[in-house]
């Protein structure tokens, strides 16, 4: 098979899932988070995971405006997503379409990389999902659909669409970092600190391990389009670079952005389906009060739109999670 294969094959969805605030996990992770981790390493802290129930808009979205989804699956660390009865409640008949994947599941023959905190690490083996289709579309639980989509707005031809734009090496990014590790190592009184991972450098790396040294294709926040055998075509030739990206327990500055490292692999292969975001992007902790309702009233007022990403909602103030949310049922009222 290869990326081109027709999208009336079927499309999966998969959505990357977990709560930091079950003992379970939060025991699971003790071993490995606490003391010394978390003071070398920001994103080793278990509050980055937290979870307010996103994930019930943002599968609850897919289910109402991409009704051409085949399967959802939900991959997380041995952790149940109680969503079974929320789906009956709107759409009788479908839970069995929404699917729980264990990260054993994906990491079979790597075990000894479990378990891990890094969403880095997890989006690299999402491929292996036993059954996932041909072209499936990758959501993170705070990314969600907010009008009808087809499958036109994720494949061309069978090929994904690259929702983002061309950026210039960030040679600023690359030395700031360099320049501050070595005094916040000395502030800090840690030689192994290491600081947080940074989402345009992530890209970077992505885009130098495709061999492009110039320049690299920055991503949005949006639904992933992605390809299941290109990423198995070049993972598994490249076992050496995917071991090495997989070996981080927590997120780190070091490791490739999977989505970013198909999105170039993607042009390599001659793919130049380019098109806008066509996303409203949220961050409202720390906002005023009429942040939100002016970014909801973008949502609504501009038919162009299809997503919308609400980043760090555990950190907003009940208000605001209550204004995010009421616009959400609000949405799906009536499915």
């Amino acid at each position: 098979m290869n990326g081109q294969t027709s999208t009336t094959a079927g499309i999966d969805a998969v959505i990357t899932w977990v709560d930091s605030g079950d003992p379970v996990f939060r025991a699971m992770a003790a071993p490995y988070s606490s003391g010394r981790a978390v003071k070398d390493m920001p994103s080793a802290d278990p509050a980055r995971l937290s979870s307010v129930n996103e994930i019930r808009y943002c599968l609850l979205s897919i289910m109402k405006f991409a009704p051409f989804i085949r399967n959802i699956y939900i991959v997380t660390a041995g952790q149940d997503p109680r969503l079974h009865e929320v789906v009956e409640s709107h759409f009788p008949g479908s839970s069995d379409r929404v699917k729980t994947v264990d990260h054993k599941h994906i990491f079979r023959g790597f075990e000894n990389y479990l378990p891990t905190f890094s969403s880095r690490s997890i989006e690299s083996m999402l491929w292996r999902i036993e059954g996932l289709s041909e072209n499936f579309i990758y959501f993170n639980d705070d990314v969600f659909l907010v009008r009808n989509t087809s499958p036109g707005d994720f494949f061309c031809d069978g090929r994904p669409l690259l929702r983002g734009k061309w950026l210039l090496r960030p040679w600023h990014r690359l030395a700031w970092n360099a320049i501050r590790i070595l005094p916040l190592r000395i502030i800090k009184g840690n030689p192994g600190y290491r600081p947080r991972p940074s989402y345009h450098l992530g890209q970077w790396r992505s885009a130098t391990v495709a061999g492009f040294r110039a320049s690299y294709f920055c991503m949005s926040h949006t639904p992933f389009a992605l390809c299941r055998t290109r990423a198995e075509e070049f993972l598994v030739n490249g076992y050496e670079t995917l071991e090495k990206n997989i070996s981080y327990r927590f997120r780190d500055d070091s490791q490739f952005n999977f989505v970013a490292l198909m999105n170039h692999l993607e042009v390599l292969s001659g793919n130049r389906n380019y098109h806008s975001p066509q996303l409203v992007y949220m961050q409202p902790s720390g906002r005023g009060k009429g942040y939100l309702p002016g970014k909801i009233a973008l949502c609504m007022k501009n038919d162009k739109v299809k997503f919308a990403c609400v980043q760090s909602l555990d950190r907003c103030t009940p208000e605001q999670q209550k204004i995010v949310f009421d616009w959400m049922d609000g949405m799906l009222a009536g499915c």
